[in-house]
């Protein structure tokens, strides 16, 4: 049969005007809005700075994409939406893509998946294979280095929120393991973040507990801030998967404050009996959700923990149910009041969560 390839279409007219659509204009794009992206680039120099953290080892007679353009290709692609390497064989010729890296000649096709795969794949300066390699301490120095330069004044508290969130894996990855809990093979990294600022991230295999590591990679980023800011308030938030022994101490012996949530038991549900009466007694005159608060020092029963601590409880009842919750802190009551401790400080720790899930 006779391909025809209509470039015209007529549709009916709207008042007196012809409405025609034609498909004879340049190449276009709908990311336009990336171009505020490239503004927001251009004012903190982050792709700039962040090439400045890779070694290139290649022929530079030979190279046809800088690390600089390839990162911003990446780093753009990603903002986008396009997380796919496939998606830059498509993307090679996009017209905004080429604008937002800085391509003089916009004819000239951006690196392929098979040149960004080789970027991606740097592994330190030990491969003799690889010629493009990072540096991860210039790249952990330059998270905080954001961070602290994000400041116009002197701030009083910083509140660090950590966190560990699943990568899922569909294929046989390196070091892939089966995590119960999200329910999938997947990779477990560490985030550290300060409002919707990332200060570390870490990827790390899923066949550990989510706090493994976690003072470790929270001492540099204390001594970071520590270092600019030396009366700065540190405090340190988490949840229950984070309350344990090593990082509760290493906070106590830096001089960092710390409120992560506690995991209930039959100990302490124990605790909170008669605050949990008065909760329930209060839903069933009123019918809505109904809160008493109540602190009391706590060292877990099995000695796990070094010391005595000072536990705030929420003894809550909700749609004909108890909902208790519990959380661990180094600061003092006269400081945070119990229920000013939950409702505003430990509470707020949830826009972490929003952020990870952007």
């Amino acid at each position: 049969m006779t391909e025809c390839i209509q470039e015209r279409f007529e549709f009916a007219a709207h008042s007196s005007k012809p409405v025609v659509v034609e498909f004879d204009g340049e190449q276009s794009s709908s990311d336009g809005g990336a171009l505020l992206l490239r503004e927001v680039d251009r004012r903190l120099r982050l792709t700039e700075r962040l090439a400045a953290c890779f070694a290139d080892q290649r022929d530079q007679r030979r190279v046809e994409h800088s690390v600089e353009d390839m990162l911003r290709q990446r780093v753009f692609s990603l903002a986008l939406g396009y997380e796919d390497l496939n998606d830059q064989e498509l993307l090679q010729k996009d017209p905004m893509l080429r604008l937002l890296i800085g391509k003089k000649d916009q004819e000239q096709d951006l690196a392929g998946k098979s040149t960004l795969n080789r970027l991606e794949l740097s592994t330190g300066m030990t491969s003799r294979y690889k010629k493009v390699h990072d540096w991860r301490e210039a790249l952990d120095k330059l998270l905080l280095d954001l961070f602290v330069e994000s400041f116009a004044t002197v701030p009083e508290q910083i509140v660090l929120d950590l966190d560990a969130t699943d990568i899922p894996l569909h294929g046989t990855q390196e070091s892939r393991f089966y995590h119960g809990y999200y329910g999938h093979y997947c990779y477990l990294p560490l985030y550290i973040m300060s409002g919707n600022q990332v200060l570390r991230a870490r990827l790390r295999p899923a066949n550990q507990d989510a706090s493994a590591g976690s003072w470790k990679e929270l001492a540099p980023v204390a001594a970071r801030l520590r270092e600019q800011w030396p009366e700065v308030q540190i405090i340190v938030r988490a949840d229950s998967g984070f309350c344990r022994e090593g990082l509760l101490l290493w906070c106590e012996q830096n001089r960092v404050d710390y409120v992560p949530g506690l995991a209930r038991n039959q100990t302490l549900r124990g605790l909170i009996e008669d605050p949990l009466q008065q909760a329930r007694e209060g839903f069933t005159k009123t019918g809505e959700a109904t809160r008493v608060f109540r602190e009391f020092s706590y060292r877990t029963v099995s000695k796990t923990w070094s010391r005595w601590r000072r536990v705030v409880a929420k003894a809550e009842y909700i749609s004909g149910k108890e909902n208790p919750r519990f959380i661990v802190t180094s600061l003092a009551p006269e400081v945070y009041e119990g229920r000013l401790l939950y409702e505003r400080l430990y509470c707020a720790r949830g826009e972490m969560e929003n952020r990870i899930k952007d």
